[in-house]
């Protein structure tokens, strides 16, 4: 590859760390300055003493290499590096593609026999931007309290019957999975105890993460189950895209990167201190060559191992934008990348060459989310308890219409009355993420609780489904957190990263309490994937066919006119009504067929009647056509 060979390395140095054959097994390490580096072969992932220790050799470019004869298969593996006199501490290497208990030592073992019944013809699905439709789940939320699970929390309950068809039942084309590499901060030895977290604190960057297999301590399995998912995904016809977190480590002395390279994986201020845009503790030196190219191919490695369709960038704007613009020239192009377009603090680097929201335009197909449209629909990510267009309260629609438009540039959208962004942002509309809640702060249920005091079971619902129409209709890629097809609630607990079953879990009883809630989330994805008028995928077309209608406040009106991308409807409106009342809006006077009404989704239509004016019920959405 052209752009990791100018970065002064060879192509897959990282990737090629352990080559194993039956014959021998080549190690190469990365440690530029490295006065040595001691290999220890081990017979178990954990504890004992090493079965055999060898002097790596120094090569080129600062890459140590050693190559022990035999069959190693099953055997463990650390490195350990000396540096400025002292040695750095055992280590699995920066790139290990499997590992023991916890990921303290790599393992050996042969990725081929890895490979599940029928992998050799699996491939990503290489659906086009315009056709995803993003259900972000965690391996353990989504399975660990549904009664039908053989194997609740583990990668393996994406496999069976019932999770395959609620998610095809649904119609996302992509499930987004939380941070599912080998992180930090669950103890795979003792996994009988209540543990949680998300997975924000990465440990082994290339390895599955072992608590959401079925046997921790083998390190095969963890490869073989995710790749099986990945397949019976695949299968169903579901993308799958892994989060990723490259913008810093579990902590920096005992991180595989410190003891391997000490400071050149991480950014540090003028000051000499680490610097902390990540909130953290730490952020990762996106720009610095050694990082960069780690990170293009360990993209790379996912992609190519376990067939990813795409990845969700966490803190994007942490890593800087000629990085990741060299991930997007490394990957196929249909292959999904999106970020948070933001950090967490200030990072030293400067602010123009991150990967932030307002420098998506330098990054084309590479997507970010839209806090606009986000914070408009339901109130600010800075105080749950602040209400907006939701609860009807005016200044939100310039917001919400550019969240409409894919936060391109719309004659109709005056950018000056936009939240956060004072201009267009993205290129084209599939570079926004339209979405109104996710993991990473109160579920929709509850910010309307929160947010609307004294909110009935009635009215939380018409408000719920309303948001997600909005969502739906975006001309962005629309994404929303599983559960919410089920009115999930989490007790009201913001940042539930490390919070127990009983506040993440998915409540599946809800799928009969509530099954209006999942009638109307299918009928809106069935809605967008049967007319292109929703997905045009192009700017230009979204300039020349959305149009926005006058209307008052607590509303937001459009039109897709002339059979937007070929739509078999000839003119589309969408009206969001947030006031606690009925709204007219006035049309040209015509016969229009209404196929969203009052909280119902009916595609072959609900009622027909000629008209100059729409009547649009409270607190709900309408859409017609004609």
């Amino acid at each position: 590859m052209a752009a990791i060979a100018a970065l002064g390395m060879n192509a897959g140095q990282f990737n090629n760390e352990v080559t194993y054959t039956k014959r021998g097994t080549t190690f190469a390490l990365v440690a530029q300055k490295a006065q040595s580096v001691n290999l220890n072969i081990y017979a178990e992932g954990t504890g004992g003493k090493p079965v055999k220790t060898v002097a790596m050799r120094k090569g080129e470019k600062g890459v140590w290499k050693a190559e022990v004869k035999g069959d190693l298969k099953g055997r463990f593996y650390t490195f350990n590096v000396k540096q400025d006199g002292k040695m750095l501490g055992e280590t699995p290497g920066l790139f290990a593609k499997a590992v023991g208990v916890n990921g303290k030592r790599g393992a050996i073992i042969d990725m081929a026999a890895t490979n599940p019944e029928g992998w050799e013809s699996d491939r990503a699905l290489g659906y086009a931007p315009t056709d995803i439709i993003v259900y972000e789940s965690h391996n353990r939320d989504f399975s660990v309290s549904c009664k039908e699970a053989r194997y609740p929390g583990k990668f393996l309950a994406l496999t069976e019957p019932w999770a395959i068809e609620h998610l095809k039942s649904l119609g996302v084309t992509a499930i987004h999975l939380l941070p599912s590499f080998d992180y930090a901060s669950v103890d795979e030895e003792h996994l009988d105890r209540p543990q949680f977290n998300w997975g924000y604190d990465p440990l082994n960057y290339n390895v599955p993460e072992g608590s959401y297999s079925t046997n921790p301590f083998k390190p095969e399995v963890r490869v073989k189950e995710f790749k099986q998912m990945v397949k019976a995904l695949h299968d169903a016809g579901i993308a799958v895209i892994l989060d990723v977190v490259y913008n810093h480590t579990m902590d920096i002395h005992n991180s595989n990167f410190q003891r391997t390279n000490p400071d050149v994986f991480y950014r540090k201020n003028d000051k000499g201190e680490y610097s902390d845009g990540s909130g953290c503790g730490n952020e990762t030196a996106s720009e610095h060559p050694l990082m960069r190219q780690y990170m293009i191919e360990s993209f790379k490695y996912w992609a190519d191992e376990y067939h990813l369709d795409g990845f969700r960038v966490d803190l994007m704007g942490v890593h800087d934008i000629a990085t990741m613009n060299l991930i997007r020239e490394a990957l196929p192009k249909n292959v999904l990348i999106y970020g948070e377009g933001w950090s967490a603090g200030s990072c030293a680097y400067p602010v123009e060459k991150l990967a932030m929201k307002a420098n998506v335009y330098q990054m084309p197909g590479i997507a970010a989310f839209s806090d606009e449209m986000r914070d408009a629909i339901r109130g600010p990510f800075s105080d749950d308890h602040q209400s907006a267009f939701l609860a009807a309260k005016p200044g939100h629609q310039e917001s919400i219409k550019a969240g409409i438009v894919g936060c391109i540039e719309h004659p109709q959208v005056d950018y000056s009355k936009v939240n956060y962004s004072k201009k267009p942002w993205a290129i084209e509309p599939t570079q926004m993420m339209a979405y109104v809640s996710c993991h990473d702060d109160l579920c929709l249920v509850d910010r309307l609780k929160a947010s609307i005091p004294g909110i009935g079971t009635d009215e939380l619902i018409r408000l719920d489904l309303l948001a997600q129409t909005a969502v739906f209709t975006s001309q962005g890629v629309p994404f929303m957190l599983s559960g919410e097809e089920m009115l999930r609630d989490k007790k009201g607990v913001h940042n539930s990263y490390i919070s127990p079953d009983s506040i993440n879990q998915l409540p599946w009883d809800n799928m009969q309490k509530y099954p209006q809630v999942f009638a109307y989330y299918q009928g809106l994805i069935a809605l967008r994937k049967a007319h292109p008028a929703f997905r045009l995928g192009s700017a230009e077309l979204v300039r020349k066919h959305l149009e926005f209608l006058p209307v008052g406040e607590g509303l937001v009106a459009f039109r897709l006119k002339d059979n937007a991308g070929g739509d078999a409807w000839r003119d589309i409106y969408v009206v969001l009504n947030a006031n606690k009342y009925a709204c007219m809006v006035d049309v040209p006077e015509d016969a229009y067929t209404s196929v969203v009404a009052a909280g119902k989704v009916n595609l072959d239509g609900i009622r027909s009647t000629t008209t100059s004016k729409l009547e649009v019920p409270a607190q709900s959405a309408l859409i017609v056509h004609n």
